[in-house]
């Protein structure tokens, strides 16, 4: 079995020799920037992955794996736009490159792209493979709009938060997974497990990505700290705050997080951080994120192959549960 690094460094050797570059170039050019500013290529290499653990070869999951990275980079294209994010690994956004026009437009070409490189998949195996892509790109979009919708309501309950995070984050990584395994030619009930094993790693992903926003070293993260905070996003973090606060506290993460609130980006961040600290968010965040992987991990050794074959799989649990960025 083949480790992430490699198949990361197979993958970005296979799509570099894609050519995305075309005209008219102000469409295409905002494309190859951001493909080009790289990232953790997290979903192909899952792809990759689950192919080879149940047929032995990646190739025949490289078109789906390149897909997969191209509709991840559409969203976003697009939710950069929509959080009015500047920064996206360590560089500006495209819509702040360029514009937001442009932005939106390069990132449906993006989307239809994925699209082209899902449609090279065997044919055998494709309409099983398109089937699950359509159904992920749909509970992405329905994901990013219950994300909207909870920035303007006063209080989302956790359940619904989280039902959120697995529909926007969650849902990509399993499918990734349960794709390359479809063309590895998994059983059903295997196919099911490892995307009820992506399910649960995307879930530990997201939460990890709020813990991050809040309190990352910020060159690491690549993006700014406290933007969510900052764009008043119902977070796990603040959603377990308010659950947790006494009257006091919940009243000034309210003020705090009201769309009217008079005080400066830096001096709200501080503000909300100490009443974390005080209520011990970060602690209580890290334990369910640990839930959410051993839930993975269950799932995992449940499949009918020996441990060792699993390997890169449990290896990327582990790099998701202690990366910095």
């Amino acid at each position: 079995m083949h480790g992430l690094e490699t198949l990361r460094t197979y993958f970005n050797q296979a799509l570099d020799q894609e050519q995305f570059l075309k005209v008219p170039e102000g469409l295409y050019e905002p494309i190859e920037y951001t493909l080009d500013l790289g990232g953790k290529r997290l979903r192909p290499a899952l792809c990759l992955a689950a192919c080879e653990l149940f047929s032995g070869t990646i190739s025949n999951a490289l078109n789906a794996a390149i897909g997969l990275e191209l509709f991840h980079n559409f969203t976003l294209l697009h939710d950069d736009i929509m959080d009015e994010s500047p920064i996206r690994r360590g560089k500006p956004t495209v819509y702040k490159k360029w514009d937001s026009s442009r932005a939106i437009l390069s990132g449906d070409t993006m989307f239809a792209k994925a699209y082209e490189y899902i449609g090279k998949v065997d044919k055998e195996k494709l309409p099983e493979v398109h089937q699950l892509f359509t159904q992920t790109a749909i509970e992405v979009c329905e994901g990013q709009q219950f994300d909207m919708e909870f920035e303007d309501r006063p209080a989302v309950a956790k359940d619904e938060y989280l039902e959120m995070i697995r529909l926007k984050t969650a849902v990509l990584l399993a499918a990734s997974l349960k794709i390359g395994a479809i063309i590895g030619k998994a059983s059903e009930e295997d196919a099911q497990r490892i995307y009820r094993f992506g399910e649960n790693l995307g879930m530990a992903f997201q939460l990890k990505d709020d813990l991050l926003d809040a309190y990352a070293d910020q060159v690491k993260f690549g993006k700014k700290t406290g933007n969510d905070i900052v764009t008043n996003k119902k977070t796990y973090l603040i959603i377990t705050a308010l659950e947790k606060a006494n009257e006091q506290d919940k009243a000034r993460l309210s003020e705090l997080y009201s769309p009217s609130a008079k005080i400066e980006k830096d001096e709200k961040v501080s503000e909300v951080l100490a009443i974390f600290d005080k209520l011990q968010i970060k602690s209580i965040t890290e334990a369910a994120i640990m839930n959410y992987q051993r839930k993975a991990i269950e799932e995992l050794e449940a499949i009918n192959m020996s441990g060792s074959r699993k390997g890169t799989l449990l290896a990327i649990t582990d790099y998701l549960n202690k990366r910095e960025v």
